[in-house]
């Protein structure tokens, strides 16, 4: 059985990067298979404290900063919107 962590070593895209760092901050407290890409993660766990942290490692991750027009509940709603903002600010 592959794990979230087995995943994001042998896949380099930035959303399983995303993932890899999500449940990270996450940790056991939310079962990584059944969180697909627009899987609300309010309701998944995340909290307002655990969206902080998350940013934080996002940011140390991809080595970028998020602007405050981003720093937003929706910005952090899905790992697909989470994935398409950190792309956007690589982009940059």
């Amino acid at each position: 059985m592959r794990t979230i962590e087995d995943t994001a070593v042998t896949t380099s895209g930035p959303a399983e990067r995303v993932r890899k760092v999500l449940f990270s901050v996450l940790g056991g407290s939310v079962d990584a298979s059944l969180v697909g890409p627009d899987i609300d993660l309010w309701e998944a766990g995340l909290d307002s404290l655990l969206s902080v942290s998350l940013m934080v490692a996002l940011e140390d991750e991809f080595d970028v900063e998020f602007p405050d027009e981003l720093l937003t509940r929706e910005t952090f709603s899905s790992v697909r919107r989470i994935t398409d903002a950190v792309a956007g600010l690589v982009a940059e």
